[in-house]
């Protein structure tokens, strides 16, 4: 027995399995198969490995399995007869033959050595399928190297094709290629669609991150690590460097902003004044914004509940009608392109760290004195959120009880 095979068969009776009492489970219904791969980057890849193999797939004998990283076999195709022979040992979609599951095989021994293999016939740890040999090479993703997927060819013992091993290793490669090129095109539409968000931050050390954490762009190159490390996250974060940063997510899956922040923490905390104004003045980061009237109430409001507000509590307190979600969250779009990570969302909240006039006003015990800009806030507004702040600021009351918003 060679090495690699004993080793296996070592693992599959630490893992418990029996060779002749033992089917690998079928751990996927059919929906969950019709839905297809939760790694899109494996859904990317299985056209190239079709048809790298499709002329060994349609050899009388041979059957061709695609899986995923968890050793579940997604696709399965190939000659009629063959696959309803490989029915009976539960090669099928939805079986999962990790070698934890199935002992030594070609689909969970070549996900366990990381490498392409070939289990031939009796190598087999399972009775059942000892009447086959199986080639398989696993699929990696090419920036990470990490395996997302595994194909495989398998046929029986006498039709063993000595090609086998080097044409499932040659298809593997291609589709990892494709792999590599489809990253490089969404990197650059990344790039076009969102560097300028990036730029407007003038004498920052500025940084373009991909959904999956590699650096885009980043001025000047060099100050970030290749490699964003561990999870990509909103808000500020201190890298292993020791060094400052905010990071602001700029579409819902990504990708995201970063730019070092000052040593100077107070620097970096926002100031809002809306007593005695028609519109809200925000200094932050070194600079002056005054805001649209929408986007002025739009911060008061939010301001107003710290603990969070859903976008129908938003638009209840902008129109009077909490159906007006869509609306409320374009606008919370265009808001957050100033604000940036110091606008979150489920429920949309701000930074607690923001000072603002209104807080005093809103939330104090009666005990402080009045705005020396005055009462009155947001002056032209009639929203009815806001006209309801102003008699609160009038009757000096503190702020009822509010809890976070469960949806």
């Amino acid at each position: 027995m060679r090495p690699d095979v004993r080793a296996s068969w070592d693992r599959a009776r630490h893992h418990g399995l029996h060779p002749d009492r033992h089917l690998p489970e079928v751990r996927l219904s059919t929906d969950e198969l019709r839905s297809g791969p939760r790694d899109r980057r494996l859904a990317a890849a299985w056209p190239v490995l079709f048809a790298s193999l499709e002329a060994v797939a349609t050899e009388p004998g041979h059957v061709l399995f695609g899986g995923d990283a968890e050793g579940h076999l997604l696709w399965v195709h190939g000659d009629p007869t063959a696959r309803r022979t490989a029915e009976r040992a539960n090669l099928v979609p939805g079986a999962r033959w990790h070698e934890a599951e199935a002992g030594t095989n070609g689909v969970g021994t070549a996900l366990a050595l990381g490498r392409a293999f070939q289990v031939r016939g009796p190598e087999h740890y399972l009775s059942v399928a000892a009447d086959f040999t199986c080639t398989a090479a696993p699929i990696r993703d090419p920036r990470s190297g990490a395996v997302i997927g595994v194909v495989d060819v398998t046929c029986r013992t006498t039709s063993t094709n000595t090609l086998a091993l080097p044409l499932v290793t040659a298809a593997a490669r291609l589709a990892e290629a494709h792999l590599r090129e489809l990253a490089g095109r969404r990197d650059a539409e990344l790039r076009t669609r969102y560097l300028d968000r990036v730029l407007q931050r003038s004498g920052d050390l500025g940084a373009l991150i991909s959904p999956d954490g590699h650096v885009l762009y980043a001025a000047p190159p060099g100050w970030l690590p290749s490699v964003w490390p561990g999870p990509v996250r909103d808000g500020e974060t201190v890298l292993p460097g020791g060094r400052r940063v905010a990071v602001e997510r700029l579409a819902p899956d990504g990708p995201y902003a970063v730019h070092a922040l000052s040593e100077d923490a107070t620097e970096q905390v926002p100031r809002v004044v809306a007593l005695g104004r028609n519109r809200v003045a925000l200094w932050m980061d070194g600079a002056v914004h005054e805001l649209s009237p929408r986007h002025s109430e739009l911060l008061v409001l939010l301001l107003a509940h710290p603990a969070g507000s859903t976008a129908a509590d938003l638009a209840e307190g902008l129109y009077d009608d909490n159906s007006k979600t869509v609306t409320v969250r374009a606008e919370l779009a265009r808001l957050r392109r100033i604000l940036g990570y110091r606008l979150s969302s489920d429920p949309y909240r701000l930074d607690p760290r923001i000072y603002c006039d209104l807080l005093a006003a809103v939330h104090d015990n009666g005990s402080a004195e009045p705005s020396r800009g005055g009462t009155e806030m947001l002056l032209g507004s009639t929203a009815p959120g806001i006209q309801r702040l102003r008699q609160r600021i009038q009757r000096r009351a503190p702020a009822p009880d509010r809890t976070a918003p469960t949806n």
